[in-house]
């Protein structure tokens, strides 16, 4: 009851937030609703600084209700779907994270990036945008500003991604009769899940595939989703072994991030239940509800964001996104090559 009455209006205000952003963002897909609730939360701020009883729910929403969308998106995960694909994909995969973890790392040091920004960035870029931010946020104690920053930044790149792809496709002669080659492109290459169904779905429409391309990405995409198990495991060691090295003392149950162990729990009774005969459509409405707490919290996330000081300082992590696009775009295109692929 207590809990109740601490959180409720910060909640409730995020949550009037975040339906009619998760409304416009089936309207815009490309834009997506966490986008949406991420600029008009920002706006909301600029005329409600002062939070008071707001606060406590605000920031319970851009924490918890961030991990639990975590958790929930384990249901979408079909453990043996995305090992068939997996086999073929995964070099891809591996060298693409690779490449992006490696460029924000040397960008980070180079033009002294924030490293929680640099890492979010890098992480978004390399797995799959905003769900990957929303593991990475909490294990490394990124502030909702750097969150906003790092979302705006994979954003800008997912709509480039969704337009430009299918025509740099179409450039490099990428085969028209399958939509094997586009899909894993569009799978490793593009961030997030609304682009990569934008892009893949645009090249099925170019030449009459059907769902052949979009069916590939999707699956790719999901198996480049499970990487964020290894990542936020190494970055709470990371984190927890930095620490202490400063003479700090650690409690490591306090940053080990938890629910990735319940996100594999999810996806593993998803992947159990599939094989029993249970349709993959009854997971559905769990999926379709990781999406909106997603949404619920970029909300909060917005609130507590200073639009300002977002594009003041926004100059830096545009470029590193950029770099880590342009490699990972790169890598994708030359291991499919090498691969035989395309």
């Amino acid at each position: 009851m207590n809990f109740i009455k601490t959180n409720y209006k910060g909640l409730l205000l995020c949550l009037i937030i975040a339906v009619p952003s998760w409304i416009l963002g089936k309207m815009f897909p490309i834009i997506g609703g966490a986008v949406i609730a991420i600029l008009v939360g920002m706006v909301v701020t600029i005329f409600f600084k002062e939070k008071g009883d707001f606060d406590a729910g605000i920031k319970f929403t851009s924490k918890k209700i961030l991990q639990w969308a975590v958790v929930l998106l384990g249901f979408g995960l079909n453990l043996g779907v995305i090992a068939e694909t997996g086999v073929q994909s995964l070099p891809i995969i591996v060298c693409t994270i690779a490449t992006s973890l490696f460029v924000a790392f040397v960008i980070h040091k180079a033009l002294k990036v924030p490293s929680k920004i640099s890492t979010l960035v890098g992480v978004g870029s390399s797995i799959c945008g905003g769900s990957a931010i929303a593991a990475t946020a909490p294990v490394i104690d990124a502030d909702d500003e750097e969150v906003a920053q790092a979302i705006s930044v994979i954003f800008f790149y997912n709509v480039l991604a969704a337009i430009l792809f299918p025509i740099l496709g179409k450039f490099l002669g990428f085969s028209i009769t399958s939509g094997d080659a586009f899909g894993i492109f569009a799978g490793t290459a593009v961030n997030d899940t609304s682009s990569v169904t934008a892009a893949a779905s645009t090249w099925d429409s170019m030449w009459s595939l059907g769902t052949a391309t979009l069916d590939k990405a999707v699956t790719v995409k999901l198996t480049r989703t499970l990487a964020i198990i290894p990542i936020t495991l190494v970055l709470a060691l990371y984190r927890s072994k930095k620490e202490s090295s400063n003479g700090q003392k650690v409690n490591l149950s306090k940053i080990f991030p938890f629910f990735i162990l319940y996100f594999i729990g999810a996806s593993i009774i998803t992947t159990v239940a599939i094989h029993f005969g249970v349709s993959a459509s009854v997971f559905s409405p769990i999926k379709t509800l990781s999406k909106f707490f997603i949404v619920w919290a970029m909300a909060a996330i917005g609130l507590n964001t200073d639009i300002v000081k977002l594009v003041k300082t926004g100059g830096k992590p545009l470029f590193l996104g950029a770099c880590c696009w342009i490699g990972i775009t790169s890598v994708s295109l030359i291991m499919q090559h090498v691969l035989g692929i395309w």
